[in-house]
């Protein structure tokens, strides 16, 4: 009897160490590297590409002044015919840099949204790292791309969000192994 109290109390103290661990607090250099994997994109806007797989690829390089690049390719399959979808690359490249806060960075291209610039911001919470996007649409309302990026045992996963005037339109979510520094 003793000796199962002293394992259950071993494997308690373990899991609290374990989740304790998993929810430290990491900074950039910690996302460091050259990430590929796949992800799912479910759209409420498309009949025939409901449900579609994409390729991400993701490339994040921190500075030494607390700034970093984040490189993201996606190829997707969303277009054309459904059972010979289109494939289109798009690539998107960000520099963030330092805010007043540790764990808040903006991008390093201030954009004016009356513009129609893009104005991006970065925040780091424990092991997640959430990339914001908001643009001004030509009626006055707003589309907002979120991706959250949270490194796991085995890699990355990504969760992404796109909204326009608060409404879901695609979410993506997908899982990255580091491929190289």
């Amino acid at each position: 009897m003793m000796r199962r109290i002293s394992v259950f109390a071993f494997l308690l103290v373990g899991s609290f160490f374990a989740a304790a661990v998993a929810l430290a607090d990491v900074s950039i250099a910690a996302f460091e590297g050259h990430w590929q994997g796949a992800a799912v994109s479910e759209s409420t806007t498309s009949v025939n590409f409901a449900v579609t797989s994409r390729d991400i690829d993701v490339e994040i390089r921190a500075k030494s002044d607390r700034s970093f690049t984040v490189t993201w390719r996606t190829l997707q399959r969303q277009g054309g015919q459904p059972g010979a979808p289109d494939e289109v690359k798009k690539e998107t490249i960000r520099t963030f840099i330092p805010s007043s806060s540790r764990k808040i960075w903006h991008n390093s291209e201030k954009g004016n949204v009356y513009n129609g610039d893009t104005v991006s911001w970065a925040t780091l919470k424990g092991q997640k790292l959430t990339i914001y996007s908001l643009a001004m649409s030509k009626k006055g309302g707003y589309d907002m791309l979120i991706y959250s990026r949270t490194l796991t045992g085995l890699g990355m996963k990504l969760d992404f969000k796109a909204l326009r005037d608060g409404d879901l339109r695609r979410t993506a979510s997908g899982t990255l192994i580091r491929s190289g520094q």
